[in-house]
This record gives C-alpha cells, structure tokens and sequence, in this order.
C-alpha cells in the first residue's frame, strides 16, 4: 500500500455461517470490482464465518462452479471463523442474513456494533434483505441468485466506498 492510501483505506468483512457458500463469493465478487474500479490499495476484502464447520476448507464446489461461469475465482478460499479482532480491524462486517447479523452482534464489544450491517442493505432495487443460503439442496439455481444479489449488493457498496474515499 502506498502512503498515500495508507490511514485513507476501506476494510470489508464479508459474514456468513460456514464461510463456504455465500461469504466467500461476496469476497471473490467485490475483489474484482474492486480490483477492476483500480481500488485494491485503497479497499481491502475478505470473508469468515459465525460457527466453525468448515474451518480450513475451500470454498463448496457448486460456489466455485457458479462463481467460475461468471469469471470470478473461488479456488484459492480457505474459510474461516469470524475473531474478535475482526471486529477492530474491519470497517464493515457485513452479514448475509439475519441470524449471522445476530450472531456477529453477540460477539462484537459494544462500541464497534455500528459497524457490523447486512450486505443487501447496500443493494438497490433488491427486495429482498438476505442473501439465501445455498447449501441446502436448492440446486444450482439457488447459487445462480446468490451471485446475482451479491453483485447487486457490490455495485452498491462499491459506489459508497467511492464516495467514502472521494474516488
């Protein structure tokens, strides 16, 4: 990062339950719109998740597959578990549903609470509030919409941080 960017940056914390499915794909999207807007010193991204599950593994499969057809690459995700620390570090930690939000809550020191949100509150035009889990035997449908609310969620939220950091 150069000096410029540095005390200017953005941090971005993406939180679902295992860290395999959704989380992993809103980092692999927002990476590359971030990458693509010429912002990667100035937004740094990642993923965790609430509960433990799958800590060390990669990203689920059908998640890399989807996320593949639409040119975004999930191959090199290893899922982790959320840490109190991320709570400091992150400016945003942004869940995909509701029980996640209740979830980071319990674990966040009170002070830094305003900064943990749902991610589709920054998709326009989106009804829906939360980012349906996958992983459940929906098919590949079910992944196909979580990569479209997760893009529309990005645009959003990369539209802000622009804003945020006058870019």
């Amino acid at each position: 990062m150069n000096t410029e960017a540095r005390g200017q940056e953005r941090r971005v914390l993406f939180v679902c339950m295992g860290n395999i499915c959704r989380s992993p794909t809103a980092e692999a999207v927002f990476q590359q719109m971030v990458t693509e807007a010429g912002l990667d010193e100035l937004i740094l991204v990642e993923s965790a998740g609430t509960h433990a599950y799958h800590v060390g593994n990669g990203a689920d499969p059908r998640s890399r597959r989807a996320a593949a057809r639409r040119g975004y690459d999930l191959d090199h995700h290893r899922a982790r578990r959320v840490e109190v620390g991320d709570f400091e570090l992150f400016d945003r930690v942004l869940a995909m549903d509701g029980e996640n939000l209740a979830a980071l809550r319990l674990e966040c020191p009170k002070p830094l609470r305003e900064r943990i949100g749902l991610f589709l509150d920054h998709a326009e035009d989106v009804a829906e509030r939360e980012v349906p889990d996958p992983y459940y035997g929906v098919g590949d449908s079910g992944f196909e919409l979580v990569l479209d609310l997760i893009e529309a969620a990005s645009r959003g939220l990369l539209a802000e941080l622009r804003r945020e950091l006058g870019r």
